[in-house]
């Protein structure tokens, strides 16, 4: 295998397929990317039998073959030679060291066998069905946070992407993540071939690959999906993913109908608050308090060891008319909710203890739900 490669389009690639690679496995290929070179382009290929990544750039090839090599190190190598620069790969074959010159420089990285590196293949995908980048983007930037870490329930590690009628008629994709203490429900209009998918749960690794590739996307995004593979195509990039085995709890079982106390208030205003009052304490599950009156909501959050804080904001920012009203809630949940909206939050409570409604009063799109913490 012998040939030359942009810099600047080399790393890129190199860092879309390098951050798949497991930084700690107990299987050594599992640490290298494959790299193919045929007829003028090369492909690279990472995974770690979860997931795989393909990608095809341009390159001037003067012997077609393939040969591994360590994805971080390589990675590494090409992120530090100086912009502008061509890289020229050679490998002779066998068990040989793969030699990189790049002007003056000159490297040589130990390979593994070829045949060693394993196959993800993603078999049958009998749905396939394209999204823009934008409404992809949006799907999973208004749901991921809400994804559960908690290892025990595995069915929660992931996006749950199914396809259904909703109340009002409409045929929809909706996309929905939860880790008990929060609900995160996004819905857009079914693309066409999306009618027939199963629901299926998308890991949270790979929601965080697709994520980083839609960075530079701004075509179509292809996704295609079986009971048990998803597969996104992204131009010359391929993400194929296992999916998660398991069954995505009743979601729809946990989201209020009947919460009547309505509270309105600019997302900027009320960000900037919970923001301050939460600063008295460095405790990540310190609850910040909400106190309801008509027009007037007053935030207020104490430590034990630093003090209390506490912020007003009243009528011209805050529309209220219900009773009076005192609630406690997380304030990194607060702030993951509200950094999704844009104009104006819409609060639906029912009392002080039972599980809130929020949403973009400009985006019927999405909706959260909040579980309220005893202050």
């Amino acid at each position: 295998m012998k040939f030359k490669a942009e810099r600047a389009v080399l790393l890129k690639a190199l860092a879309h397929v390098q951050s798949v690679v497991e930084k700690r496995n107990t299987i050594p290929i599992l640490a290298n990317l494959l790299m193919s070179v045929k007829e003028g382009a090369l492909t690279l290929t990472a995974t770690d039998m979860e997931i795989a990544i393909v990608e095809q750039v341009a390159a001037t090839t003067q012997r077609d073959g393939s040969a591994t090599a360590p994805a971080a190190t390589l990675y590494e190598i090409v992120r530090k030679l100086p912009e502008g620069a061509d890289v020229e790969f050679d490998h002779p074959g066998g068990d040989a060291p793969l030699a990189l010159r790049a002007g003056r420089y000159t490297t040589s990285l130990m390979v593994l066998p070829v045949d060693d590196f394993p196959s993800m293949t993603a078999g049958t995908l009998p749905h396939s069905f394209h999204l823009s980048a934008q409404l992809l983007r949006g799907m999973i930037d208004r749901t991921r946070f809400a994804i559960s870490t908690e290892e025990t329930r595995y069915y929660l590690n992931g996006i749950y992407l199914h396809a259904l009628t909703s109340s009002d008629g409409h045929q929809v994709l909706r996309a929905v993540a939860t880790d008990g203490h929060r609900l995160a429900r996004v819905e857009e209009p079914l693309p066409d071939g999306a009618a027939a998918i199963p629901g299926v749960i998308i890991p949270r690794k790979t929601v965080a690959e697709a994520r980083k590739l839609l960075e530079d996307a701004s075509d179509d995004i292809e996704i295609a999906l079986s009971d048990t593979r998803i597969q996104f195509t992204f131009g010359t990039v391929r993400l194929t993913s296992k999916l998660i085995d398991g069954t995505f709890p009743e979601y729809e079982r946990v989201i209020p109908r009947d919460n009547d106390k309505i509270l309105r208030v600019g997302k900027k205003d009320f960000a900037e608050a919970v923001a301050r009052v939460s600063a008295i304490s460095t405790e990540r599950s310190r609850p910040v308090k909400l106190a309801l009156d008509r027009d007037l909501l007053t935030l207020s959050a104490a430590s034990p060891d630093q003090g209390s804080a506490t912020e007003e904001l009243d009528g011209g920012r805050v529309t209220y008319s219900s009773t009076p009203l005192e609630i406690g809630f997380q304030a990194r949940y607060l702030n993951d909710i509200t950094d999704q909206i844009t104009g104006e939050v819409e609060f639906l409570f029912a009392d002080g203890s039972a599980p809130t409604v929020v949403r973009d009063a400009a985006d019927p799109s999405a909706l959260y739900v909040l579980m309220p913490m005893r202050v």
